[in-house]
């Protein structure tokens, strides 16, 4: 008798401890299921926004005529069409790196997630304004004219590739570029002393405007916020070419980071240099090492800490391509190389990244949905 009750109790404690445990399994599953609906609604309402969604993110370029670009599309080395050098030699022989550039019946690919606002002149001396605006493609480089069959790219469409990845909302590009202009003088800022430059005062004049009728300029963001998120800079020709300007860079850009910022109401902003690295690392000219020595100095942070963790700086002697797989012998414009000029937007697409605030909203509230899953299976 006793045998029995013993035998009793036995199974009934056994049939709680399966009762629990089905419970507890019961519990994990219905936590699974509850966390794995979250993470979907985050997926669909949060982290995929519909087109048309803001805020836009802008972004400045600007610089001389190695921002406006003289990267050639279609005429390559010899001025043989789709030869090296050119942008179609690119996406035809290393379509693993460009061939994004191109449809599937080859022409060139255009982004309806970025947009450009491009400035410029018609040339140094003929300051006839001009300005393109338009979904990023091949041909805003030099004057943008993107239909001519002697279009060409600047750093816009390496930095849009790298920058409209990044970014699930809209960018806007806003390039500021003008041939044959100097820090010293053209671009010069107002802490500098002496007579702002007059390109210094149409950059933040230009951006002031597109910004302020984004709505008229590109219909399609009309009612939408915006995010001014960055600067991209590249220019130096003019002052290396002038002991008196180049002795003075360093000075002059620190001054034009901390002016634009003030100008433009936005303090810290992301402010990203590309050295003047024409000729490569066999470069040796005296005022031409002065010069890229002054712009990479922005990124002391011993002796300028209040640009620590927004500015930086992106080497560009690694892409340099000599004359002889270039459109051009033709040094100062980086041999009208187009792979170049596109190596040069992603560098500072990359470096811009490191400095704007990552887009992890999304990301922290996935993290905590999956962070509640682990403590609910662990109990």
């Amino acid at each position: 008798m006793a045998r029995q009750r013993s035998r009793d109790l036995l199974w009934r404690k056994t049939g709680v401890v399966r009762l629990c445990s089905k419970v507890r399994l019961m519990l994990k599953t219905v936590s699974l299921i509850v966390c794995s609906m979250f993470v979907s609604m985050l997926l669909v309402c949060d982290c995929a926004p519909a087109a048309g969604d803001g805020p836009i993110h802008v972004f400045i370029l600007a610089g001389q005529s190695n921002m406006q670009g003289k990267g050639k599309i279609e005429v390559g080395n010899g001025g043989v069409s789709g030869a090296i050098g050119s942008l179609r030699y690119l996406v035809n022989n290393d379509p693993t790196n460009y061939g994004h550039l191109v449809n599937s019946n080859g022409t060139w690919a255009t982004r309806n997630d970025v947009s450009v606002n491009y400035t410029t002149e018609v040339s140094p001396s003929n300051t006839t304004p001009i300005t393109v605006r338009g979904n990023l493609t091949a041909g805003y480089g030099n004057l943008g004219n993107i239909s001519s069959s002697d279009a060409m790219i600047g750093p816009e469409l390496g930095f849009g590739k790298v920058i409209g990845d990044f970014f699930d909302e809209p960018v806007l590009l806003i390039k500021q570029a003008w041939g044959g202009r100097s820090l010293a003088v053209d671009f010069r800022p107002p802490s500098s002393g002496g007579t702002t430059g007059a390109y210094y005062t149409k950059t933040v004049n230009d951006v002031k405007d597109v910004l302020n009728n984004l709505g008229t300029y590109f219909p399609e963001y009309a009612g939408q916020e915006y995010k001014l998120e960055g600067i991209a800079w590249h220019q130096g020709w003019n002052d290396r070419v002038n002991q008196a300007h180049n002795d003075e860079y360093e000075d002059n850009l620190v001054n034009f980071i901390e002016d634009i910022r003030d100008d433009l109401d936005a303090p810290d902003l992301p402010f990203v240099v590309a050295s003047t690295g024409m000729s490569g690392w066999l470069e040796d000219h005296p005022r031409a090492k002065s010069l890229m020595a002054a712009q990479e100095a922005v990124t002391d942070f011993d002796k300028y800490p209040e640009f620590e963790g927004n500015v930086g700086f992106v080497e560009t002697r690694d892409f340099w391509r000599d004359a002889s797989v270039s459109p051009a012998n033709q040094s100062y414009h980086w041999n009208q190389n187009a792979e170049t000029l596109y190596l040069i937007g992603k560098g500072l697409g990359d470096e811009m990244e490191l400095l704007v605030p990552e887009p992890t909203s999304c990301l922290l509230l996935l993290g905590g949905a999956f962070a509640f899953l682990r403590r609910r299976r662990r109990r």
